[in-house]
């Protein structure tokens, strides 16, 4: 790919002149996804960033008549990582499609906040016990077991294609023999003695959108990742709230729950778990605008009643 050739500068042209990418997915450019794109028509699968780092191959008529189709379906507004089938997160090239949301940067920073907390507990406990809810393609439960490898980890998910995309994620990189997925709604697998005050940490990047706000959001989002994913209730805080409550049951004293809020949400979230006497410790991690993304609660050592 020479990007002063007469094939790349009317496609490079086109790209800058149309493509409206959004302010969560910072990896795409005109030019990264116009490189990621010409690799994909060559027959690779490999995220935005890997395609970055490697000399695309060269593409006859028909690669660049594969080209063309991929743009047009980029430009219409159709995701970059569902069309290369590949999305970066945490370091690790994962597998992308639309039966799951595509991992994003605010994620990550929970998934580094958890990764964290999973690490300080191994330093106490043998084995200890990660549950990612809502695990959707598995990159937080994958990141975690890549991280700590001592770490019984555990994904469970509502959408049965989502853990199967998961489980496909975990033998790509080789993790499979390391996680047990679950199906079920939210904690539910959960339920029973065997759990119980047993979790170190409890992960979760929960839907959070509320309802009457999924038709304003754009369409490379709607119209292509799943609803389900960004559901969170008439007011999006829905199943923030149920985690809140349900999490202190499964975490070990001292153990953590980790969840992803949104936009504007983080400072009621954090006034609740304040309130809640089953945990002692409640913090959060905020992006670089200085907004809360990621709330930690910890779930109290010496019980303190309420």
């Amino acid at each position: 790919m020479n990007f002063g050739s007469p094939d790349c500068v009317e496609r490079q042209a086109r790209m800058q002149a149309a493509l409206r990418t959004l302010p969560d997915k910072p990896e795409e450019t005109p030019e990264s996804a116009l490189r990621a794109l010409w690799c994909r028509a060559a027959g690779l699968q490999l995220s935005v960033q890997s395609a970055q780092e490697q000399a695309p191959p060269p593409l006859d008529a028909a690669g660049l008549a594969r080209l063309d189709a991929l743009i047009s379906r980029r430009l219409a507004g159709e995701p970059l990582a569902y069309l290369l089938e590949r999305q970066r997160f945490m370091g690790m090239d994962l597998l992308a499609r639309p039966c799951a949301l595509i991992p994003r940067r605010e994620t990550e920073m929970l998934g580094e906040a958890a990764r964290d907390l999973l690490l300080e507990a191994a330093t106490v406990v043998d084995q200890p016990c990660c549950i990612d809810v809502c695990c959707g393609s598995g990159n937080l439960a994958l990141a975690m077991a890549g991280a700590v490898t001592s770490a019984r980890v555990h994904g469970a998910d509502l959408s049965a294609q989502a853990l199967d995309l998961a489980r496909e994620n975990a033998s790509l990189l080789g993790l499979d023999a390391r996680l047990c997925w679950h199906e079920g709604d939210l904690l539910a697998p959960f339920e029973g003695p065997v759990w119980a005050a047993g979790v170190d940490v409890l992960i979760s990047a929960p839907p959070y959108i509320s309802s009457a706000r999924l038709e304003s959001m754009p369409h490379e989002i709607i119209g292509f990742e799943p609803a389900m994913a960004f559901d969170g209730g008439a007011f999006g805080v829905g199943i923030l709230m149920r985690l809140l409550r349900q999490a202190p049951a499964l975490l070990r004293p001292g153990g953590w729950l980790c969840v992803e809020v949104g936009l504007g949400q983080g400072g009621s979230m954090l006034q609740l778990a304040r309130r809640d006497r089953r945990y002692d410790q409640v913090r959060a991690v905020l992006d670089a605008q200085g907004n809360e993304r990621v709330l930690l609660a910890r779930r109290a050592v010496e019980p303190q009643g309420g």
